[in-house]
């Protein structure tokens, strides 16, 4: 797979990696690699990310062999100001979709919807449509990461012949499935966007944007999905590893 990557600075917060990029930057990379067709993954980077990646090697590296990691999440813009590197902008998987959707209209890019729940990518590709009525969706699968699936799911996209692909599986299974089957997906652009397309299609609410700019999206996602609470008991963990690196 070539791989093209733009002088830019980064760091590695507990061994995983995040670029110090912005959401213009990111785009106009995103540009370049559809510009010259070759295969590249996206990695939207938060602490979640990196307290998983603590325990599994495989997410940890293929994050780490991302063409670009964002800064998504205040936890990792604070963390990259303790390591006294910090970071420009918090750039937010969910916004670099609509982001990403509204230059596809402009470019004529083509994108494909994969993952969530049955109907789900359908409805987000009505609705981002309806938000840019020259996007063209090349195609919307539900979808699984499951092996069995696999090769059904990369020759449906290949059939569909997407510049863009969103992967909405969760972390790190999305992720994964995107470095495991990229090479023969033919997609320029490939990226993980966890929870996104609810958001678009309205089955979830994402935080009002003065609770995203408090840092408490986290805490406004656990109220509505209180499942989520053991998996909040990493931004805890993550607070204090940093810490205690910091001073190491």
């Amino acid at each position: 797979m070539t791989t093209l990557h733009a002088p830019r600075s980064s760091l590695h917060i507990l061994g995983v990696r995040v670029d110090d990029v912005t959401s213009d930057e990111a785009l106009a990379l995103i540009e370049q690699f559809i510009a010259g067709r070759t295969p590249h993954q996206l990695c939207t980077v938060n602490t979640e990310f990196i307290m998983a990646a603590q325990r599994d090697d495989t997410f940890r590296q293929v994050i780490n062999d991302a063409a670009v990691c964002l800064p998504d999440g205040v936890g990792v813009l604070w963390a990259a100001r303790r390591l006294d590197h910090p970071l420009r902008e918090r750039v937010a998987g969910s916004d670099m979709v609509g982001q990403i959707a509204a230059r596809a209209a402009q470019q004529g890019w083509r994108m494909y919807l994969l993952g969530a729940a049955p109907g789900v990518a359908e409805q987000a590709a009505v609705i981002l449509q309806a938000r840019h009525p020259d996007l063209v969706v090349a195609g919307t699968f539900a979808g699984s990461p499951a092996p069995a699936e696999q090769d059904a799911i990369v020759e449906r996209i290949r059939a569909a012949r997407p510049d863009v692909l969103f992967v909405a599986f969760g972390a790190p299974a999305q992720d994964v499935w995107i470095a495991r089957n990229q090479p023969h997906l033919q997609v320029s652009a490939a990226m993980g966007v966890g929870g996104a397309l609810d958001f678009i299609a309205g089955v979830a609410q994402r935080a009002p944007k003065w609770i995203q700019q408090l840092g408490l999206e986290w805490l406004h996602r656990l109220i509505q999905e209180p499942w989520r609470w053991r998996r909040q008991l990493a931004l805890p963990q993550f607070v204090w590893r940093v810490w205690r690196t910091r001073w190491r």
